[in-house]
């Protein structure tokens, strides 16, 4: 069979990603061969791309897609042919036709569009573990959360208050601000005309939030440790603007023996029955009425370079998908 890919000989920018066709063998042992029809954009291919994480090369690209099962290789039993699937993260996305480890493919529930399926499992199984095992989030506590207009704060700023928390978000822009009080943030920080750490003092009258969820680095690092109550926990998540600096544990100590964190998806769900039960979450809640998944940008997997310096600019919001 074949497929059409993204890879990448080199790392560097948005134009070192080109589409070339392959021949795709059947699946092997443990296997299911996927015929793809959407495939989730994340930060995390940026990374991954541009060299901030180093990759073996020539490397195939994308982390996450939804799709119907071709075929399932030997031993495979939890899926059959016809099957509507999503996966992720597993390197070599960015494809019209894959095989994927069957280990890391869920079903797709009725009810959810793949579309829907391949814009949120990787945001919403990091948001599940950062709201429920990172730190469990519950009534009356307040939360800060970087880039809430994002594909990842946008649904967080909804769990969080389904939990019964005061979730305070940071976007830019009157615009966004405005956005997000509608996705379940109590309070909106725009981080272009305001303190974010004054703002949270006042917000908090004076005590600062008990965890702050940052995805930026460095940009962010000093309001994070400034906006944290005593005890506070740090959760570093993502780097958007580069890696936050290294901590000192005198830093933690002379504002308020404070935590610092830096989980990471793949460890939350290493284990099958992790990745399945995070995402029967995810899924619940979208069915429940109480998670809306906004696919935003609709591209072309044709049109990668150009989704990747959407996303990078920072210029999109709630989630991006390709389709192949």
């Amino acid at each position: 069979m074949k497929t059409t890919r993204v890879v990448m000989h080199a790392q560097g920018g948005p134009e070192v990603m080109q589409l070339e066709d392959h021949e795709l063998a059947g699946p092997g042992a443990g296997e299911v061969q996927v015929e793809q029809t959407a495939i989730g954009l994340n930060y995390m291919d940026i990374y991954q791309r541009s060299g901030a994480y180093k990759m073996s090369l020539p490397s195939p690209l994308g982390l996450e897609a939804a799709g119907r099962v071709l075929a399932v290789g030997e031993g495979v039993t939890d899926f059959s042919v016809g099957d509507r699937v999503a996966y992720g993260p597993v390197l070599g996305a960015y494809a019209t036709h894959r095989n994927v480890p069957s280990a890391r493919l869920v079903q797709i529930p009725a009810g959810i569009s793949d579309e829907v399926a391949a814009a949120v499992l990787m945001k919403g199984t990091t948001v599940e573990y950062l709201l429920n095992r990172t730190h469990k989030v519950g009534p009356g506590q307040d939360v800060l959360f970087w880039a809430a207009s994002g594909g990842v704060g946008q649904l967080a700023g909804q769990w969080g208050a389904h939990l019964g928390a005061r979730m305070i978000g940071i976007t830019s822009g009157p615009d966004n601000c405005e956005a997000i009080l509608k996705l379940g943030y109590a309070e909106a920080i725009d981080r272009k005309s305001e303190n974010v750490a004054d703002r949270v003092q006042e917000l908090t009258g004076g005590n600062g939030v008990p965890v702050v969820y940052d995805s930026i680095g460095a940009a962010s690092f000093d309001d994070s440790i400034a906006s944290l109550s005593r005890y506070g926990l740090f959760v570093s998540y993502g780097a958007t603007t580069g890696e936050a600096p290294p901590v000192a544990p005198s830093l933690l100590q002379h504002n308020g023996s404070l935590y610092f964190t830096r989980p990471t998806l793949a460890d939350y769900i290493k284990e099958r029955s992790d990745l399945v039960h995070a995402a029967e979450q995810v899924f619940q809640l979208i069915l429940e009425g109480v998670l809306t998944v906004n696919v935003n940008q609709k591209m072309r997997l044709d049109e990668v370079v150009e989704a990747h310096r959407l996303l990078a600019d920072g210029v999109t919001t709630g989630s991006t998908i390709l389709i192949p």
